[in-house]
């Protein structure tokens, strides 16, 4: 009865937009494998989600949606911080203020949560998020390949965001429409060496940890909630967002 009417207080607390996620214990990584797993020309293939260990998170936070145009247009009026370079004199292209901004640095993705009081998810809280009730599974809602009604993919762009279902948190788009930046700097090997609790990635690196595939990709490889991905964190892409996350205070 208290940890229900504790889930209860902390989901009324949750600002606007913000979905509470509960903390505990989650079987981190990848559980199956691979077609190409064994191949010999390809031996080191998709191993860096390995191994799969039991680690716990603290309760926090996640904005429901990633980040989208019409929020990051006023963040940039506010601030006087840089706007994606494909806008045109600077106005998000026609039609596109609900969808997910993109062409956004690491950086830029940090200016705009902590002016929000926020900040990234770390890799581990993002896939905690993403992956809701599903267990050892391949994506949010199970092992069935993803349909459209499931996540925008294998597409020339962009889909408003919460136009496909949410996951078991009531969270939208964790798979598909844009990658997600986390805070963690990429270790290929780091899942062996990881604290059992709260992992915040390696101390310095050279990559960021990116997350939960783009509208480009095609599955399952890519749209997968075990799958990792990086990038400098001054790239810049069409196929690169983000969310951000709060913690939790009782």
């Amino acid at each position: 009865m208290w940890a229900l009417a504790l889930l209860t207080a902390a989901a009324w607390a949750a600002e606007p937009g913000m979905v509470f996620i509960p903390g505990g214990e989650f079987q981190r990584g990848r559980t199956y494998d691979w077609a190409d797993y064994d191949v010999k020309y390809y031996p080191s293939a998709h191993q860096d989600d390995r191994p799969v260990r039991k680690i716990a998170v603290d309760p926090f936070y996640l904005d429901q949606s990633e980040v989208t145009n019409q929020q990051y247009a006023a963040f940039t009026r506010t601030t006087g911080h840089r706007k994606p370079y494909h806008w045109r004199k600077g106005e998000i292209p026609e039609g596109k203020a609900a969808h997910p901004v993109a062409n956004v640095s690491w950086d830029d993705a940090v200016a705009y949560c902590e002016s929000r009081a926020k900040r990234l998810p770390t890799e581990a809280e993002w896939e905690r998020a993403a992956r809701g009730l599903a267990e050892g599974r391949m994506y949010p809602w199970g092992d069935r390949n993803p349909t459209s009604k499931h996540a925008r993919f294998n597409s020339d762009s962009t889909a408003p965001v919460c136009t496909t279902e949410k996951n078991s948190f009531g969270l939208c788009d964790m798979i598909g429409n844009v990658w997600e930046w986390a805070s963690d700097w990429y270790g290929r090997g780091y899942y062996a060496e990881a604290p059992d609790r709260n992992p915040t990635g390696p101390a310095t690196g050279m990559y960021r940890v990116l997350r939960g595939g783009s509208f480009f990709d095609e599955p399952p490889l890519f749209l997968s909630v075990g799958y990792r991905s990086w990038a400098r964190p001054l790239e810049r892409s069409a196929t690169i967002g983000f969310r951000c996350a709060k913690g939790f205070r009782k």
